[in-house]
């Protein structure tokens, strides 16, 4: 800030004062140097002013910047859209496939081109830095494993179908399991493996099966017998024997209580051959994609997710 000098050079005169009837005289002036008087500097009291070219320039900024930041945020509405309709496509191609068993060449490749789409969008890139998604039970919906295709084949146990395949994550005790629920006019029983899982990248992670369990049967009070059961592709009637299971239903019921009161079969899992990894691929609240050291696919969704309601 600049300082306005008023003089190179202050005199300064001294004049004594006598008595009336002395004579008056001055002394010679004192000459003091600038330098020796501390400057301060000199403020204008006139307002600062501003062109209008300049406050246009401003202006124009500004506005570019609310411009830009408005932008911005429309495409990240826009890609979250985006994302929710590759999920909801990916949810109604998974209707009625049987969890990819029963699925068609065509509707495959519908699937595959859908989960490719949605992995190049994974807004978690770090899924094991996001563990809290990661936890809980996930319900499988579609895989191209092809080992689990004869466990989810229709007519291998007459009257048992598989009812759910699902994997319960514990982030905290880095725990997994991985269950099977089998259903039948019976009732309802489970076969499951118990895992510790060890985080190897921000994506994949090695399971190491340690314990297998066979869960208590959980038979029911009555006995629903169809009209008929397929087996080999030939149908069987069984309105013959109807009456005759209608006349064990008391007992059922006895037998069905004394066998769900029991503990589950526990086995261990020794070896080289009960350990594995995954990739996950993409995750959200609502579906995980994983990929399967086979090179296979596997496509989750959360349980109480809306997507698991076609």
């Amino acid at each position: 800030m600049a300082t306005v000098q008023l003089f190179t050079q202050f005199p300064c005169k001294t004049r004594v004062s006598i008595t009336r009837n002395s004579k008056s005289f001055s002394k010679p002036p004192i000459l003091v140097p600038m330098s020796s008087i501390i400057h301060r500097p000199v403020f204008s009291t006139r307002r600062i002013g501003v062109s209008r070219a300049d406050f246009r320039v401003r202006a124009t900024d500004a506005a570019g910047e609310r411009g830009s930041a408005l932008l911005a945020a429309e495409e990240a509405i826009e890609a979250v859209e985006e994302t929710e309709r590759l999920k909801r496509s990916l949810a109604d191609s998974l209707y009625g496939t049987d969890r990819g068993l029963s699925a068609s060449s065509e509707t495959r490749a519908e699937i595959g081109d859908l989960i490719t789409q949605l992995e190049s969008k994974n807004p978690t890139p770090a899924p094991t830095e996001a563990l809290f998604l990661l936890n809980g039970k996930w319900i499988l919906a579609y895989t191209s494993f092809v080992n689990l295709f004869p466990l989810l084949s229709r007519g291998i146990v007459p009257l048992v179908k598989v009812d759910e395949i699902s994997q319960t994550i514990d982030s905290e005790n880095f725990t997994v399991q991985n269950s099977v629920r089998f259903a039948g006019p019976l009732g309802t029983n489970s076969i499951s493996t118990n895992a510790k899982f060890e985080i190897r990248s921000p994506k994949r992670v090695q399971i190491k099966f340690e314990q297998g369990v066979i869960g208590t049967p959980q038979l029911t009070d009555s006995i629903e017998i169809p009209e008929y059961v397929e087996v080999l592709g030939q149908k069987i009637d069984l309105n013959p024997i109807r009456g005759l299971l209608t006349s064990v239903q008391d007992t059922a019921s006895s037998v069905a209580r004394t066998i769900s009161s029991q503990p589950p079969l526990k086995f261990s899992l020794p070896g080289d051959n009960a350990q594995s990894w995954l990739l996950t691929t993409y995750l959200d609240k609502d579906i995980r994609i994983s990929r399967g050291d086979g090179g296979s696919v596997f496509v989750l969704i959360k349980e109480g997710s809306p997507l698991l309601n076609p």
